[in-house]
């Protein structure tokens, strides 16, 4: 047994290490996407019509710093609107009549979700759900449309025979 052990030593001390650098991975990469947030944060709910582009683990902001993360989000059976519970920082204080939008970074940006702090005095708690809320924009058909409707209410091609000018005959 000890020779075994002597001769495979090296391969069980790397192997050792690997399972280790697999766990640490693991570790990161839970922190990393949010894991659920934080045991101790504020877990709100926000109903948005279209939430393309938000998935566990998506930053919520306030003034564009990251507050939480998106925690879980369900389709809601009743209004068919998607349910996202944010993870909220317990040390903010935002006020109950807060906005939720899904918003980006720009064109090619990722996806957040901004919290604009309202003007109540009562901050929201465990379970409060932020009621004004604005889904995310499709850009593709914002793009479609603007392409198609480029040209203004004048037909393809130009005008009619008529409007062009007479050749003096």
């Amino acid at each position: 047994m000890k020779t075994l052990i002597r001769e495979n030593g090296a391969e069980a001390l790397i192997g050792l290490l690997v399972v280790l650098l697999a766990a640490w991975f693991v570790s990161f990469a839970w922190s990393r996407t949010g894991g659920g947030g934080p045991a101790d944060a504020i877990r709100v709910k926000a109903l948005f019509p279209n939430a393309a582009g938000v998935n566990i683990g998506t930053d919520v902001r306030v003034a564009g710093l990251k507050v939480g993360t998106v925690a879980a989000q369900t389709l809601d059976p009743a209004s068919y609107q998607v349910d996202v519970t944010l993870a909220i920082d317990p040390k903010l204080k935002i006020p109950k009549d807060s906005t939720a939008a899904i918003t980006s970074e720009g064109l090619l940006g990722s996806t957040f979700i901004a919290l604009v702090p309202g003007g109540d005095t009562t901050p929201l708690k465990n379970g409060d759900t932020i009621i004004d809320t604005q889904g995310s924009i499709d850009m593709m058909s914002m793009i479609g449309q603007f392409i198609n409707k480029s040209g203004g209410d004048a037909p393809a091609g130009g005008g009619t025979l008529a409007e062009t000018p007479a050749t003096g005959k």
